[in-house]
C-alpha cells in the first residue's frame, strides 16, 4: 500500500500513477468523498432556508470521470463524482418543493492545471471537437443553470466535454 498522498481535489497524485480501487487507501477514499460528495449536501442543507427565500439554484460539479473509467482519474475521484450525480437527482426531488432547483455540470477535459500528461492524445482521439474546453465555457454553463432562462431545468446533468461522452 502506498502512503496517503492524494490531494483532496485531484483525481490522482501529481504525475504519478492512476490510483485504482485496490491501491487507494481507505483514508484517501474518505477524504475524497468528504470533499467531492459530502461537502455538497452539507452546504446545501446548511443554506436551505436562504436558498428557499431566494428561489435559488444549486449547481454541483461532477466530471466525465463519474460516468466511465477515465485513464487519468483515480477510482475514489471517479466514484465520488458518480455518487454526486446520483445525489443531484435526489436533491432535485427533495428541494423542488421549496422552489430550489438542483442540477449538475459534468466537465470533460478543461484547460486547467489539473490536466495530466497524455491529455493531448486523449483530445485527439476521444473528443470530437478536437480541443480542450475553456474554464469560461464551464462558468457560462453554470451561470445558465442559475438564471431565469433555465427555470424549468431541474435534476439535469449538463455535459461540457466537446462530445467526449458520445
Amino acid at each position: 500500500m502506498r502512503s496517503s498522498t492524494m490531494p483532496a481535489s485531484r483525481p490522482r497524485g501529481g504525475e504519478g500513477p492512476r490510483f485504482g480501487a485496490i491501491e487507494t487507501t481507505l483514508e484517501d477514499w474518505q477524504h475524497v468523498f468528504q470533499v467531492n460528495f459530502f461537502a455538497q449536501i452539507i452546504l446545501a442543507r446548511g443554506l436551505v432556508e436562504e436558498l428557499e427565500r431566494a428561489k435559488g439554484a444549486v449547481v454541483n460539479v461532477t466530471s466525465i470521470a463519474g460516468s466511465r473509467v477515465h485513464p487519468f482519474a483515480g477510482a475514489a475521484y471517479a466514484t465520488s463524482k458518480a455518487a454526486l450525480m446520483g445525489l443531484t437527482r435526489e436533491m432535485a426531488a427533495d428541494f423542488v418543493s421549496r422552489g430550489v432547483r438542483i442540477n449538475t455540470i459534468s466537465p470533460g477535459e478543461i484547460d486547467t492545471t489539473i490536466l495530466s500528461a497524455g491529455t493531448g492524445k486523449l483530445v485527439d482521439e476521444q473528443i470530437p471537437m478536437h480541443r480542450l474546453g475553456e474554464p469560461e465555457e464551464v462558468a457560462k454553463a453554470i451561470y445558465f443553470l442559475c438564471i431565469e432562462q433555465s427555470s424549468y431545468v431541474n435534476g439535469a446533468e449538463l455535459h461540457i466535454n466537446g462530445g467526449q461522452h458520445v
